[in-house]
This record gives structure tokens, C-alpha cells and sequence, in this order.
């Protein structure tokens, strides 16, 4: 188990006033990513989320958008007496829109288009004050290849329904997906960690981050403090 409570409590009033959907009656979409793998930015995320949907009075958002490596759902029920119980599956889009997009396309046995909306879901925790989201890549077909759609309407209209959206992203060594993602959200914050990525790695996502046209708001220093994890246990997926 992970306990960042105190410090992501201190971000939380760091942050607050600081992205440009505040004060809008809108919810802000916060982007985590790091330069390197190994940093703990999902970690990071999971607890930030937590930490707000604490004191959230609409639900708080938490969601996987490492296509690759979905974890988070999975690190959130293992977590059980610091999420409570989780709540029923339910689609993740409040429109039918996604962040995805689907390649190709699955067919019903009409021969329909299957709607990519429907590979993304959601559970709640915390008394429905926490969603956490999972692609359904385990219904994926062979082939078939899920990637980012920088035109969808998904991000404006999931913060009509939410207080705030947390993105998990994938490390900027692996993949460009924070640069697709942050021109679509209020404010990028960079985990970085004690003895893992590189200062001049770190600079020049900084860099690539503001030329195209996301907005950096701050930097985590992770150092997390780690007791010894919980059993694994098989997850039940949606």
C-alpha cells in the first residue's frame, strides 16, 4: 500500500484556483504523466483522485488512458479499506463518445458497427464519489488496436458530469499520448522520482508539453512511502 494522503493534499491546494476551469461551474481535467517509466504516476493519480473525491461534491473521475497497460481498475479493488467497496459496471461515456478510437471496427451479428463506447466502463467507489474507468481490452478482437481520437467530445462532455477527471497517461518514453492529450485538458502536472529518469528527458517534455499548447502546472516529487502489498487476487472484469 501506498499512502500519499499528506502529500497529495498539499497538491490539492497547490492546484486549486490553478486550472483554467476553475471558478467555471465546470469540472477541470487534470493530465499525469511522467518523462520516464518507473516513476509512479499512476500511483500518483490513484491517490490524487482519492484524495479529491474526498471532499468532491460531484463525482471525481479517474481515468486509464494508457490504452497499452490498463492497471488502474484492477490497483483500485485491491485496495478495498481505502476505496470501499466498488459498485456495479456501468458505461464510462456520458454521450457515447470515447477518447479512442477502434480499428477496425467489431460488427454485431447484424452486421452493425459495434459503438466503441461500448468497450469503456466504469465502477464506482466511495460511495459513487470515485468512477474508475477500464477498456474492455480483453473483448478486443485479433487485430484489432485501440488509439487516441484527438477530435472527441468526450473530455467536454464528461466534465459536465464530474467535479474533476484525473488521466492516468502512459511515460513519454513509450508513448506520445500526452501530447495528444494535453491541449484537451486545463493543466499537465509531471511526477517525477527520486533515482529514476533523466533532467534533460524530464526539460524536454516541459518543452513539448507548452509547444503544443498544453499548460504544465506543476511538478510532483514522488517519493512514495511503500508497505508490503496486498495478496493479488483475481478481478472480475466488466
Amino acid at each position: 500500500m501506498v499512502d500519499l494522503t499528506r502529500e497529495m493534499a498539499d497538491l490539492m491546494a497547490a492546484l486549486r484556483g490553478g486550472s483554467q476551469a476553475a471558478g467555471s461551474g465546470r469540472g477541470r481535467a487534470l493530465l499525469f504523466v511522467s518523462a520516464c517509466g518507473g516513476e509512479g504516476v499512476s500511483t500518483v493519480a490513484r491517490e490524487y483522485a482519492r484524495c479529491e473525491a474526498a471532499f468532491a461534491k460531484r463525482p471525481v473521475w479517474l481515468v486509464d488512458a494508457d490504452l497499452r497497460q490498463q492497471t488502474q481498475l484492477e490497483a483500485v479493488l485491491e485496495e478495498p479499506t481505502r476505496f470501499g467497496p466498488p459498485g456495479p459496471v456501468s458505461s464510462a461515456s456520458p454521450d457515447g463518445s470515447v477518447f479512442f478510437a477502434l480499428s477496425p471496427k467489431a460488427l454485431d451479428p447484424q452486421g452493425q458497427p459495434v459503438p466503441d463506447s461500448h468497450y469503456l466502463i466504469a465502477r464506482p467507489f466511495l460511495d459513487k464519489r470515485l468512477w474508475v474507468t477500464r477498456l474492455r481490452d480483453h473483448l478486443l478482437l485479433p487485430g484489432q488496436k485501440a488509439r487516441l481520437f484527438e477530435q472527441s467530445s468526450y473530455w467536454q462532455a464528461l466534465r459536465t458530469h464530474a467535479q474533476a477527471i484525473v488521466v492516468d497517461a502512459p511515460a513519454f518514453d513509450r508513448s506520445d499520448a500526452v501530447l495528444k492529450l494535453a491541449p484537451l485538458v486545463d493543466g499537465v502536472v509531471l511526477v517525477v522520482s527520486e533515482g529514476e529518469g533523466e533532467i534533460d528527458a524530464r526539460v524536454a517534455l516541459k518543452t513539448e508539453i507548452e509547444q503544443v499548447g498544453g499548460r504544465l502546472l506543476g511538478m510532483v516529487y514522488n517519493k512514495s512511502r511503500t508497505a508490503a502489498p496486498p495478496a493479488r487476487r483475481k478481478v472480475a472484469r466488466g
